[in-house]
């Protein structure tokens, strides 16, 4: 989830690119969860949200360019310089969890090894772990559709049984 600091961040362009992106993963959530395929229910309000929060930085946008305001006098972009001057007086770097979790990966692999680290494993690393979340996330969705169709067969199964267990008990009855 975006935050609106990272948000005002982004250049234009930038940002009308991650709102088509944003916008085409709420449509996929909605579709999902029309099909009831969604999983994870609270991902469609962190997108939303998302949505809004650029939606509302770039209409921010629109009025300050309307009243000639530079962007550093826009209000959210003087908090994010605020924070990034906080941080920077303060040795603080704003990192993401996925990032995180690259550096943690790629630290402990390299203390085993005792080796140093670089910039580029990190990198690397990080881009790794979200192809590999996607390649999760397709398997689950294919693993989905394979239940679907195995409950499918089951139901029909289930209906030849109860079918044959009928003629069967009138058989008896007969007899």
């Amino acid at each position: 989830m975006a935050t609106s600091v990272e948000i005002a961040e982004y250049d234009t362009e930038e940002l009308e690119t991650q709102l088509s992106e944003t916008r085409r993963e709420l449509f996929n959530l909605r579709f999902q969860l029309a099909t009831g395929r969604l999983d994870n229910f609270s991902r469609l309000n962190h997108v939303r949200k998302d949505v809004a929060r650029m939606m509302t930085e770039l209409r921010a946008r629109e009025i300050a360019e309307a009243e000639g305001l530079a962007a550093e006098e826009i209000p959210a972009h003087r908090a994010a310089a605020r924070l990034r001057s906080e941080d920077d007086a303060l040795g603080r770097t704003r990192t993401t969890a996925a990032e995180r979790r690259a550096a943690a990966k790629v630290e402990a692999g390299a203390a085993e090894a005792g080796e140093e680290i670089d910039d580029d494993e990190l990198e690397l690393e990080e881009e790794r772990l979200d192809s590999d979340d996607d390649q999760a996330l397709a398997r689950v969705e294919e693993s989905e559709a394979d239940d679907e169709v195995d409950a499918e067969t089951t139901d029909e199964e289930s209906s030849d049984d109860a079918a044959a267990d009928s003629a069967a008990s009138d058989k008896k009855k007969e007899a």
